[in-house]
């Protein structure tokens, strides 16, 4: 399994993502290291189609993309059961890994 972390170290909350992704991918006793790629230009954010800090792919899959997510140098807003949040929940991380393990079945 491939595993991005992309982000802008400004971002308040890729540390804790890069935690919970990794101790998810524990739990599912996945051992694949989390590739972290620092984003530092509006034009590296456009080269890489980053969706704002923090964006998760794996298997080179966004699996929080929504339709009009912009391109950009910034933050990046989910929703969660919780409403509007700045980093995936666990439990959303929890299901992209699983959906990403039963998708290589």
């Amino acid at each position: 399994m491939k595993v991005e972390l992309l982000y802008f170290d400004d971002c308040p909350n890729w540390r804790i993502t890069r935690e919970e992704l990794g101790s998810v991918l524990d739990d599912h006793g996945v051992d694949a290291a989390i590739d972290l790629i620092e984003v530092t230009t509006p034009e590296e954010a456009q080269q890489r189609s980053f969706h704002g800090s923090p964006s998760v792919r794996i298997n080179e899959v966004d699996p929080f993309l929504t339709e009009d997510a912009p391109i950009a140098l910034a933050c990046r807003v989910y929703i969660t059961s919780d409403g509007f949040a700045g980093r995936p929940t666990k439990a959303q991380l929890t299901a992209a890994v699983e959906t990403a393990l039963g998708s290589a079945d």
